[in-house]
């Protein structure tokens, strides 16, 4: 869903600015006129920096402080501590200024009559459609704070799955920077100091010796080449991905990828099924649940699949046979689906898949760099070894031409 920035007059007579998730521009309009604002000015963000969103995120909340107001909400509001009072107490506990505007703006908006869930929404895109949509949902059935612990339990996974998976591709960047590094120092520093007494002495070098000084030569005189060049096929990447046609070939490539697919067809399924069994424990409906889970998956090939499944669910199938149609999400998951429509707990057993691909998805990791790290480990060896190789045999081969 895009997002939109706005500009409308409170009933108090202030301006106030901000920015809301809507179908269309005529629904941030009415949501607006809803809350007894006049709406002066609407009009899509966009994607791109600018001064403007570099001051709204500033603004707003990350995931983490997102986190914690969650928990700490949760736990006066289970505390028998009334909505605008704890949210109070929220606001003086919180040492960063930023939190703190954040907070009094919702505290505010709570006391001149909005719910929490509309002054969730208003708060410049720091709490995204699944917080707001289960905030509203608890509003609804009187069970707050039991949605807000819930929340908490959900953002903590989806926190702890992400820490995993960003900690164990660590040791392996830090591997292929430290090997870049190496090799860049031997062929750009180490290897031209010997080009000079291979010219004094003459002689025919080794092949391997004129490629590997070959190659030193390249990267000390055009480094600034290959820079721009790597730059541009990063931009030309982005920009390829920015295509929905290039980038839906791209991600179904991804799939059909040995390891990598599957890696990621579990990490999407994770994410997906934790969210929507977040949102039907909650007591959204499914049709709904499945139009806010979609955008949890980043995979436009499985969110394809999903919206084709979510057109015949709304028509009466069934939620499993339907993503089974597309043979891409795990059979695992299908079947653990399927088995909670039968039996009616299909809310609780989306979790259990969550957090049975949650376990795979490190598993899966771990597996991969146990092979990973040795590769990169021999093949820095290997090309150290053949740099220092093309040296002594040049050393070797002038030694015969002078003997």
């Amino acid at each position: 869903m895009p997002l939109f920035e706005y500009k409308a007059v409170a009933p108090s007579g202030e301006t106030v600015r901000g920015t809301m998730e809507a179908a269309s521009m005529d629904m941030v309009v009415l949501k607006l006129q809803e809350a007894g604002n006049i709406p002066l000015h609407a009009h899509e963000s966009g994607g791109g920096f600018s001064l403007s969103s570099l001051r709204l995120s500033r603004r707003g909340m990350n995931s983490r402080e997102v986190g914690q107001f969650t928990q700490q909400l949760s736990t006066l509001l289970g505390a028998g501590l009334p909505l605008d009072r704890s949210l109070h107490v929220l606001m003086e506990l919180s040492e960063n200024e930023r939190v703190q505007r954040t907070v009094r703006d919702i505290r505010d908006r709570v006391r001149e009559g909005s719910s929490l869930s509309d002054a969730l929404e208003e708060q410049h895109g720091a709490f995204n459609r699944l917080f707001v949509n289960m905030v509203r949902a608890g509003e609804v059935g009187g069970t707050l704070d039991v949605t807000l612990s819930r929340l908490t339990d959900y953002l903590e996974r989806s926190r702890d799955l992400k820490d995993s998976v960003i900690s164990a591709l660590i040791y392996p960047i830090l591997l292929l920077l430290l090997a870049a590094g190496s090799l860049i120092l031997l062929l750009v520093y180490v290897i031209p100091q010997f080009t000079p007494i291979f010219e004094e002495l003459g002689g025919d070098l080794p092949l391997i010796t004129k490629i590997v000084l070959g190659v030193g030569a390249v990267l000390q005189n055009f480094w600034w080449a290959i820079i721009l060049l790597t730059l541009l096929a990063v931009w030309q990447f982005r920009r390829m991905l920015a295509d929905q046609e290039k980038r839906f070939a791209w991600d179904g490539r991804v799939l059909s990828t040995k390891w990598v697919g599957d890696l990621v067809g579990k990490l999407e399924t994770a994410r997906f099924t934790r969210t929507l069994g977040t949102l039907l424990s909650n007591g959204v409906p499914l049709l709904s649940a499945l139009s806010i889970a979609r955008n949890v998956i980043s995979n436009t090939v499985l969110r394809k699949d999903l919206n084709d499944a979510a057109r015949e669910v709304k028509t009466g199938g069934g939620l499993a046979p339907n993503l089974a149609s597309g043979g891409r999400f795990p059979r695992l998951a299908l079947q653990m689906i399927s088995v909670g429509e039968e039996t009616g707990q299909l809310d609780a057993m989306l979790m259990k898949v969550s957090d049975t691909y949650d376990i795979e998805v490190r598993n899966t990791i771990e597996r991969l760099l146990s092979v990973f790290t040795p590769v990169v480990t021999m093949l820095l060896a290997m090309l150290i070894g053949t740099i220092v190789m093309s040296v002594l045999l040049a050393i070797l081969s002038i030694n015969d031409l002078v003997a």
